[in-house]
């Protein structure tokens, strides 16, 4: 009797233990995981976009804690879970232009609207996106797939999500989580290429103070923004008309607590469910592949082109401006649409080769139209590919 409690024992011991996760580890568990607790000590450490990073590198331990597939519904990819149901947010597009709210709600478009030419340097920083996609092509991808790495250049998030999950769902993983790297890692990647591209005669020049905008051209900017972009752009509607929203909310002084909400409570809730559905997305089983490889490296490229594209840009148009109107070529980069980290690069480097010379606010220009040019080109690329 003592025996065969023992061997039922023993047995049950056994079957608990092939669903432990200890049991189901594999190296590519303990590589993603590695790779987690390395995004969440580089937003505490060094502060590299925190809000992000510690949603997606918990989103990975998370992803990435190994279970006995036995019909639990627990795991991301299986129908039903409430992690697959909470994913669905990402797989269809949902939580992006909630995103783009916010950020509307949030964004003031002074400095473009006070300097409408620095609409231009944000047109500009968008060649690393169709530059990337070109090599994309070179490599064999296909031009759906080759599309949606593209747009990692922008250093948009919500809109690298947005475009994959319309292109190319099968790799979205990858591709949100290169663009949110490289987003979080925009302090480290774009100072070295400005410094390259630019003399030191470049870097003192100094811009004409912003002139002052009236509160009815802030109103009006979001309205005929709007109709001029999604005109030229429809299949942009879902990010740009969300966008533009979001601003007129901010902008009109009657809806404050739409505009509050917008930007405090919605797009923090938003942020923390796409950040750890993006994050849980990267489960060793799909995301360890030849081709994840490929799209960080095509992902750094495609910023890297973009960065020097807004710099190189900037000092090309130079040529053809008077000297007390040319534009400090250090807020090239800011064409890119991480905001505001692209634009407080643009001011560290400008203080520091002249401690008075204060670039933040021309920065900023460029920066929300490289949100606005971040946008359209998805919206172009998708009107094509769609």
């Amino acid at each position: 009797m003592q025996d065969s409690f023992l061997s039922f024992l023993v047995e049950n011991l056994q079957l608990f233990l092939t669903y432990t996760g200890f049991y189901n580890v594999t190296p590519g568990h303990i590589v993603m995981i590695l790779v987690g607790l390395f995004f969440i000590f580089l937003a505490i450490r060094y502060e590299f976009e925190p809000m992000l990073l510690i949603p997606i590198g918990f989103g990975i331990l998370v992803g990435n804690i190994p279970f006995k597939d036995a019909g639990l519904q627990i795991g991301l990819y299986e129908e039903g879970s409430v992690l697959n149901i909470l994913y669905q947010g990402v797989r269809q597009g949902w939580y992006p232009p909630l995103i783009f709210l916010g950020i509307g709600a949030m964004t003031d478009f002074s400095a473009l609207i006070s300097n409408p030419k620095l609409m231009l340097i944000g047109a500009a920083a968008q060649f690393g996106i169709f530059g990337a996609y070109i090599i994309a092509l070179q490599m064999g991808f296909e031009p759906h797939q080759a599309a949606a790495i593209g747009i990692i250049g922008g250093a948009d998030g919500p809109t690298a999500i947005f475009l994959s999950s319309k292109l190319a769902p099968n790799l979205m993983g990858a591709i949100a989580v290169s663009a949110y790297s490289y987003m979080a890692l925009v302090p480290i990647i774009q100072p070295p290429f400005m410094r390259l591209l630019t003399t030191k005669k470049d870097r003192l020049i100094r811009m004409k103070p912003p002139r002052v905008v009236s509160s009815t051209e802030k109103m009006i900017f979001p309205i005929v923004g709007l109709l001029l972009t999604c005109f030229l752009v429809p299949s942009g509607l879902p990010l740009l008309g969300l966008l533009f929203f979001g601003n007129i909310l901010k902008e009109s002084g009657v809806t404050r607590r739409l505009a509050e909400t917008a930007r405090g409570p919605l797009i923090d809730t938003i942020t923390i469910l796409l950040g750890i559905t993006v994050g849980a997305s990267t489960q060793a089983s799909q995301f360890l592949t030849v081709q994840s490889i490929k799209i960080f490296g095509l992902g750094a490229a495609s910023f890297v082109m973009a960065t020097c594209a807004g710099v190189l840009f900037v000092k090309f148009f130079n040529l053809f401006l008077k000297k007390d109107n040319r534009i400090n070529p250090l807020i090239g980069n800011a064409g890119v649409s991480a905001v505001p980290d692209s634009a407080r690069i643009s001011q560290i480097l400008g203080l520091e080769y002249d401690s008075t010379n204060h670039l933040l606010m021309h920065a900023m220009g460029p920066n929300v139209a490289g949100v606005i040019g971040s946008a359209v080109a998805a919206g172009v690329l998708l009107g094509f590919l769609g």
